[in-house]
């Protein structure tokens, strides 16, 4: 299995991550990618660009050696009640959309507060990918989550960076194999995000891929190992709009 798309990179403009576009598409072309998403944090997080750097995304070219760029965001889940830091207006022009719990952005609630979140914004029919849901500093209920993600044409990220050593989310590993065993038994459909913050960690996904074998998860639903097959599915959720 070769996965072709990169669905979660993040450039300086995030505020925290150390690489411009075109050294990230530089690096997604050694690494045989087919399709890179650039998706830079939302105003609300410390450091992150303003409202308007992503308006202007129309000066950035769709193919660059021979790379294919997606230019979109990760949101910042703000509340319960599933808010987040861009306008539908501004998101309406975006390629490809995540929303993710940011304890730096909202301090965590419990299980249900936190599942109320994630139910919540998968409403948005924008959202197109609920980012790394396996960090245990924000427990929800998987099922849950899942379900709403199956309902709603929204892909549950596997996040190659929470899988890390070094990573500071918590209890990913354990976490990531229940929601992949619910994923299964939905035959709801994932995407493995690297989380790219620098050039070398762009297409790197070997810690999911590892948990994938190690779980025995169904390669046809992994979404982003095929890139019409991805890309058909991020238009899903607009069409109905």
């Amino acid at each position: 299995m070769e996965i072709l798309v990169d669905t979660h990179s993040h450039t300086i403009a995030s505020g925290h991550a150390y690489a411009t576009i075109n050294e990230m598409i530089q690096s997604a072309k050694q690494k045989g990618l087919k399709l890179l998403c650039i998706t830079d944090h939302a105003p609300k997080m410390p450091g992150g660009p303003d409202n308007v750097y992503f308006r202007n995304f129309k000066v950035i070219d769709k193919v660059v050696d021979g790379v294919e760029i997606f230019m979109g965001v990760e949101l910042n889940i703000l509340d319960f009640d599933g808010n987040v830091d861009l306008t539908n207006d501004v998101l309406s022009k975006l390629d490809g959309v995540i929303a993710s719990f940011h304890t730096i952005c909202i301090k965590p609630g419990t299980i249900e507060e936190n599942t109320r979140a994630f139910l919540n914004v998968m409403d948005n029919p924008y959202v197109q990918i609920i980012g790394h849901p396996e960090d245990g500093k924000v427990p929800i209920d998987f099922e849950a989550v899942v379900k709403k993600a199956k309902e709603t044409n929204t892909l549950i990220e596997l996040n190659n960076s929470s899988l890390k050593p070094t990573s500071s989310r918590v209890n990913t590993r354990e976490n990531a194999i229940k929601l992949l065993e619910v994923c299964k038994k939905e035959e709801a459909f994932i995407t493995i995000g690297s989380d790219a913050h620098f050039t070398t960690s762009v297409g790197t996904h070997d810690f999911a891929l590892n948990l994938i074998e190690e779980v025995k998860f169904p390669y046809e639903l992994i979404i982003n190992t095929d890139v019409e097959k991805f890309k058909e599915f991020m238009g899903r959720k607009r069409k109905n709009i």
